[in-house]
């Protein structure tokens, strides 16, 4: 299991750097790595994410050093949405299989949490999501078509989109995680816009299902310094609560959102006109 760690950053640094640099910091571009969990620890909220994608053999998510416990699941909890082929999750021994788009809550003092895949040359491509617990909540797995749908935007604004909540209080509870995917429609093209911060979470954008060629801008920092990264498919951006969180793409694409935080209000953020965005 790799894990990468980032820190926080105070945004008054974060307005001088360059594009290498905020790269280095924000974006990550590796999570799905055959045959490996690839996971990122930021300090950010000390939301831990990434890619488990099992090949020949299943892949255990385990604690250790970098958490300073036995097990992962041992004061965290877990958000899991399959982005691949068919494959299964077993926890605790019990195994369930999952295909595309299915998601999993994985309450705190779960022991075992293993991934495997169907067929090793289509493997299923899990995305993790995971914050600290203050108590065990039930685990519940979450079929797309359980997922809580919410349908945004318009054509005039070009950002048509439906968002599915997953981990939320209308699907099941949590301590403090929150996440879900959005689709948007043919021809729009902005994820969220007008833009908007919530001082009270930060959250991960995964950006997928996106054709070679396809880049979406995210745009990043404060409203008054703002800066963008260009990410390509199955790459994340990590957003601190200061920052906007918003992306125009040249293509289709989907994105999952985590958030951890102090609520999980999920209307809970301040929006920012545009003629404040600079």
């Amino acid at each position: 299991m790799k894990l990468d760690i980032r820190y926080g950053h105070h945004p008054e640094d974060v307005r001088w750097y360059d594009t290498t640099k905020l790269r280095d910091h924000f974006l990550v571009e590796k999570l799905f790595i055959p045959g490996e969990i690839a996971l990122t620890y930021t300090h950010v909220d000390r939301v831990v994410f990434g890619g488990a994608t099992p090949t020949d053999k299943p892949l255990a998510l385990v604690g250790g050093k970098d958490f300073g416990t036995d097990v992962f699941l041992e004061r965290r909890e877990l958000g899991i949405i399959n982005i691949g082929g068919e494959g299964s999750v077993t926890l605790d021994g019990v195994k369930h299989p999952m295909i595309k788009g299915d998601g999993f809550y994985v309450g705190m003092g779960t022991k075992q949490v293993e991934f495997a895949s169907k067929d090793a040359k289509n493997p299923a491509q899990f995305y993790l999501a995971s914050s600290p617990a203050h108590q065990s909540y039930p685990t519940v797995k979450i079929e797309f078509s359980k997922a809580n749908p919410r349908k945004v935007g318009s054509p005039e604004t070009v950002n048509v989109r439906t968002i599915y909540q997953y981990v939320h209080p209308a699907v099941c509870k949590s301590c403090q995680l929150v996440m879900g995917m959005t689709m948007l429609e043919t021809g729009s093209v902005w994820n969220t816009f007008p833009c908007h911060t919530h001082e009270r979470r930060m959250e991960v954008y995964l950006y997928f299902d996106m054709a070679a060629d396809t880049r979406v801008f995210h745009m990043h920092g404060q409203p008054a310094e703002t800066r963008h990264l260009v990410v390509a498919d199955r790459q994340a951006v990590i957003s601190p609560s200061w920052s906007i969180h918003s992306g125009v793409g040249t293509g289709s694409y989907t994105f999952i959102w985590a958030m951890a935080g102090e609520n999980q209000t999920f209307d809970d953020m301040d929006h920012v006109k545009p003629e404040n965005l600079k």
